[in-house]
């Protein structure tokens, strides 16, 4: 018995139309799991991007085809908008803006769903004022369940790939607030952190851009080798390497700037 799965299964059966955006995480991946055993009308989406690892789509399409959901991925436009480009401190609102148009467009009358928890309502997320605006609803927060409960119920309906995955924010939260957004900038962050996470699965990892060049930040120590790797990478793409420091929080995230 999982009370906090009986609750989002209570939420969930109000919304037999259901359409959830779900990113690659475990939460939205939870969140689908649920809904698509709940829900007569579900169907999974996810947006296609250069901001979203390779990881995190190949993620959604397997567990989209070997539980047979409903699925359909989307081009959301972000990198024709310039106020997202512009990576200002609310850049995740024009971002989630753009995600839930083009969701909405798609999916027609049905509820859309994020995988946003009780936990996430404590930090700055200026994309859930993009949420309020367009009827998304939340059903985690619905059913009173932060981050660790929903690991508990990855974890109580035998989903082992995700239900211990570190959090895997967009590709562009790694670019200091301030600094434009550039398509090839988030391939190289994905090639260097999926470079990293072959030796250190589990870790924090992020590979940060900011004004002074490329600092790597992990909680967990990568081998030398691989750091080594990296250096090269930035030379031959002409960025100054910084070198790994402690995983932090946000620290691309400038309040004031943008």
């Amino acid at each position: 018995m999982n009370p906090d799965l009986d609750r989002l299964r209570s939420v969930l059966a109000s919304m037999p139309g259901l359409a959830v955006a779900v990113s690659g995480g475990v939460d939205s991946l939870t969140l689908a799991h649920v809904a698509s055993a709940v829900c007569p009308d579900f169907e999974a989406v996810h947006a296609v991007s250069p901001a979203v690892p390779a990881s995190a789509t190949e993620r959604v399409r397997r567990h989209a085809k070997a539980h047979r959901w409903r699925f359909r991925l989307i081009e959301t436009g972000e990198f024709a908008d310039t106020a997202y480009l512009k990576n200002p401190v609310d850049r995740c609102y024009y971002c989630k803006s753009n995600l839930y148009r083009r969701m909405r467009e798609v999916v027609g009358s049905k509820v859309i769903a994020s995988g946003t928890n009780l936990d996430d309502l404590e930090d700055y997320r200026p994309g859930l004022n993009a949420a309020s605006e367009t009827g998304v609803v939340h059903p985690f927060v619905l059913a009173g369940i932060g981050k660790a409960a929903l690991r508990g119920i990855a974890r109580s309906l035998a989903l082992v790939d995700i239900a211990e995955l570190p959090a895997q924010p967009c590709l562009a939260s790694r670019v200091e607030t301030g600094i434009a957004i550039d398509a090839t900038a988030l391939g190289f962050i994905d090639r260097v952190e999926a470079e990293v996470r072959q030796h250190i699965a589990n870790a924090d990892v992020r590979c940060r851009i900011t004004p002074m060049g490329v600092r790597l930040e992990t909680s967990e120590q990568p081998p030398e080798a691989v750091l080594a790797v990296i250096a090269a990478w930035c030379e031959s793409a002409g960025k100054t390497w910084l070198g790994l420091s402690e995983y932090r929080r946000g620290s691309a995230f400038k309040h004031g700037l943008g």
